[in-house]
């Protein structure tokens, strides 16, 4: 779950084109070439990361996500600072790519923070695409029916998912620590995240996503978005005024059901519609371009309707793997999502600022003894999820569990909302970020522990098999 107002505002000067680089302070119309300097030299940094990680992990038996994460992390605030981001706090004169880029042109400091905030918007919006594509294409390799045999176990799995958590962090804030009762929830709502997108790779990457524990975590995941969202929009009303609008919570519960059940009702209508439209179209893109454009458009409506775009893309995913293109339409997309999901995961581990570990800084200390509880609690509160599963004899309840610790980007929104809020304090914010950091790193190595790997870890087996009856 990503917040969608990483989609507000303007990219000032992205259509201003010059055709070079001048070595002289420039004007405003013509900061546009030196955004996207600055946007390309942010990619060639992520690509190499992704590679590097990505290889160094899976050298070493883990996860390829996990290494992209920790190249993240290399080339991020917590170290290099190649690409920082000023929702993080950061300026420009904080990045060392905008200081190259000011030396090149010889900008001046309003210059250089202009491009920081448009360059950094690209990146974020690029991102946020990245993870639409991979939830889209776990839609595609998620199959519909087989989801449905396990629907009530996942919806089971997601409720405690988010009430044991929840109710384990609050009350032990305000008993243990003396917490303000607000601020508790919020922490508490943060416990309650999981990240879709880090776990459904994982799972990909291990060729586990059509397993029984994979459609649970993965259906789970979901309804745990779904909840999120709710329980986001409680905490969100709570640091504002204080109490809860209950209408909204309301409405909120009717549009997310309503958006999900109505997009599979009707995909029936839609598949046989898509197939026809596929089957005209001579020109390149026949099938790739209008499922992507339905993908953007379920995006885009998820989006109005208060929900976030990556719900959209995929119940767009789930429609379209009834059709009979879904095989060939997943061989298309791929390289779509292996040039764009990287940039997801990467910065996810940019803006993971490590600083708050360091118990020599006085500040952090109160913090991490939080965030050693919190720690505790995010982890128990999802394990015991795996025990929730019933009518599902030998399925592994642990692989379940740790597919639903990694709490990721999700988490840094309820951290960062209520930074902005001024809800929480720094002990507090601290120990939320450093909870958020180890589980999101924690997971894919302990996922991976309990299952069991594909022959060849650079191809998982979900992609082996299609690829293989592709090529018959």
């Amino acid at each position: 779950m990503l917040s969608p107002t990483i989609f507000s505002g303007s990219l000032p000067g992205l259509t201003d084109f010059v055709p070079s680089l001048s070595l002289a302070t420039t004007p405003e119309a013509d900061y546009g070439s030196f955004v996207l300097t600055g946007v390309l030299m942010t990619l060639v940094v992520i690509y190499a990361m992704s590679k590097l990680g990505g290889e160094l992990s899976k050298r070493v038996g883990l996860p390829p996500v996990l290494g992209e994460l920790v190249g993240g992390v290399l080339v991020g605030v917590s170290a290099l600072h190649l690409i920082v981001f000023p929702e993080t706090g950061a300026t420009a004169a904080d990045s060392s790519l905008m200081l190259f880029l000011q030396q090149l042109g010889g900008l001046d400091g309003t210059a250089l923070e202009h491009i920081f905030a448009s360059q950094s918007e690209v990146i974020s919006v690029l991102a946020e695409l990245g993870v639409i594509v991979l939830l889209f294409e776990i839609g595609l390799e998620s199959d519909l029916r087989e989801l449905s045999k396990v629907g009530s176990q996942a919806a089971v799995v997601a409720i405690v998912g988010v009430v044991a958590p929840f109710l384990l962090g609050t009350v032990g804030l305000v008993t243990l620590f003396h917490t303000p009762i607000i601020p508790a929830i919020f922490a508490g709502a943060a416990l309650t995240a999981t990240s879709i997108g880090i776990t459904s790779k994982v799972l990909s990457d291990l060729g586990q996503l059509k397993s029984t524990e994979g459609k649970i975590i993965v259906g789970a995941a979901v309804i745990d978005d779904v909840l999120g969202i709710i329980v986001l929009a409680v905490v969100a009303s709570l640091a504002k005024t204080g109490e809860v609008d209950l209408l909204n919570v309301v409405y909120l519960i009717i549009g997310a059901s309503a958006f999900l059940l109505g997009s599979i009702l009707l995909g029936k209508f839609f598949n046989q519609g898509f197939e026809a439209i596929a089957a005209k179209l001579k020109t390149r893109g026949a099938l790739l371009i209008p499922a992507f454009a339905f993908a953007l458009v379920m995006a885009i409506i998820a989006n109005l309707i208060h929900l976030e775009a990556i719900l959209g893309a995929f119940a767009a995913g789930l429609v379209l793997d009834e059709t009979d293109l879904r095989k060939e339409l997943d061989r298309q997309v791929m390289p779509i999502a292996d040039f764009l999901v990287p940039i997801f995961f990467v910065t996810v581990g940019a803006k993971a600022d490590l600083g708050v570990l360091n118990p020599f800084e006085s500040a952090n200390r109160a913090g991490l003894v939080i965030a050693a509880f919190l720690i505790i609690v995010a982890i128990i509160g999802k394990v015991i999820t795996g025990w929730a599963v019933f009518g599902q004899p030998g399925v592994n309840r642990l692989a379940i569990g740790f597919g639903m610790i990694p709490r990721g980007e999700v988490g840094l929104v309820f951290a960062g909302i209520g930074s902005a809020s001024g809800v929480l304090d720094k002990p507090l914010e601290a120990a939320i970020i450093v909870m958020v950091i180890l589980t999101t790193f924690l997971a894919p190595p302990l996922l991976q522990a309990v299952l069991n790997k594909p022959q060849d870890p650079d191809v998982p087996a979900d992609r082996e098999a299609l690829e293989k009856s592709l090529s018959v």
